[in-house]
């Protein structure tokens, strides 16, 4: 069977979101697929302009076809159109231009998929929002699944998407938070869908004294993993954790790993340390009394994921209903909604090295139930059978 995953961008060097998910997706199908990439030769998602050569590459032993974007996004224009559509009245002519300059537009990538959907059984396309997704699903829909990583933001209500998402033959979902919104924004209800996700790999070894060592880090720590932004949470993190330092003279720091678009507080308990290698972040992860996930947005988190496959609590903002429901259906974490609540969960699990250590065997036990690889790509494999066993 020949399957080709269609994803905004891809590479080793773009290590988180839709992307890395797509990445690690592919690979481990390509066992039992013939698998390829088509994306473009974007490595910046803020402008999406080309960086990759054009062509064929192989990475990881994938077939990458990587096709330019001739006219990359401009911030500014971009931020113009996108508050003109969530807050004034608009056409469905305004929402195409949004996307256009939403990007990442490459009218090479959608030709090909025109003029080459013969050569695929199956297209499978990573991310909703962006424009390869919306054009190329509606030039190969009889064939075309969708893996939307959706998030409860205000663009999931913009009309042409509501359309869209009738259209793909199946959907792999991240979430049943994730399917629930997109049922409810499109009444999709009989296009069928299984809640997915991703899996993940740890190493067999982490050494979290080897990371405190060479970092400098002689104190319990608290660890978030990703993009430095605000829908990420931030800055409200900065300002709820150096308020809990001043409320009860915790002696707790607070590390970063990911790179950052905001300013981030001169404390000396705050150690940002921007991109790290993959077992860095696992010998940090390892050493943490916990995962703190501020985001307000998201469709899945694989740090949270990985979080519980060595065994970490989680710390989770609720005001993202994904993260919560996580939460919930693992117990492997604690969440809050506003400062109070931040200061009181983050008391108990610094306090209790038995409720740390119940909460995470509760998320390793998750872990090992819904997200080992032989399990994600079996629900793959079923897609499939499924639509290949329609009439």
């Amino acid at each position: 069977m020949n399957v080709a995953f269609v994803v905004q961008r891809y590479g080793l060097e773009i290590n988180g979101g839709a992307e890395l998910h797509c990445r690690w997706v592919a690979e481990h199908m390509s066992r039992h697929w013939n698998v390829e990439v088509l994306t473009t030769r974007a490595h910046d998602y803020v402008t999406w302009a080309d960086h990759y050569p054009e062509g064929e590459e192989t990475i990881n032993g994938i077939r990458v076809r990587r096709f330019s974007v001739p006219r990359p996004r401009d911030p500014e224009r971009f931020g113009r159109l996108q508050s003109f559509i969530l807050e004034e009245e608009h056409t469905e002519r305004d929402e195409l231009d949004w996307l256009e300059e939403e990007g990442p537009t490459s009218p090479d990538l959608l030709d090909f998929i025109r003029r080459r959907g013969a050569d695929y059984d199956y297209f499978i396309f990573f991310s909703y929002r962006y424009w390869h997704s919306y054009w190329g699903i509606r030039s190969v829909p009889r064939k075309a699944i969708l893996v939307p990583t959706a998030e409860h933001d205000a663009v999931i209500d913009l009309k042409f998407f509501k359309d869209l998402f009738r259209l793909p033959r199946a959907f792999i979902y991240n979430s049943e938070e994730e399917r629930e919104m997109i049922q409810a924004v499109s009444g999709n209800r009989s296009v069928p869908g299984l809640v997915v996700g991703v899996g993940t790999e740890v190493p067999p070894g982490a050494e979290p004294e080897r990371f405190r060592r060479t970092q400098g880090i002689d104190r319990p720590y608290l660890l978030y993993l990703g993009r430095i932004d605000q829908n990420k949470g931030f800055p409200q993190l900065f300002d709820y954790f150096l308020q809990f330092k001043k409320d009860t003279g915790s002696d707790a720091g607070l590390v970063l790993i990911g790179n950052s678009i905001l300013p981030i507080p001169d404390h000396p308990d705050i150690f940002a340390l921007g991109f790290q290698p993959e077992q860095d972040k696992f010998d940090a992860l390892a050493g943490a009394e916990a995962l703190i996930m501020p985001s307000f947005f998201e469709s899945l988190s694989m740090v949270t994921l990985e979080a519980w496959a060595l065994r970490r609590p989680v710390l989770a903002n609720a005001r993202c209903e994904v993260l919560q429901g996580q939460c919930r259906r693992s117990d492997g974490g604690l969440f809050y909604g506003n400062y109070p609540e931040f200061r009181e969960a983050l008391k108990l699990l610094l306090a209790s090295a038995g409720l740390r250590r119940t909460l995470g065997e509760n998320g390793r036990r998750y872990f090992e139930t819904h997200y080992t690889w032989d399990i994600i790509e079996e629900k793959y494999l079923e897609t499939v059978r499924r639509l290949e066993e329609e009439p």
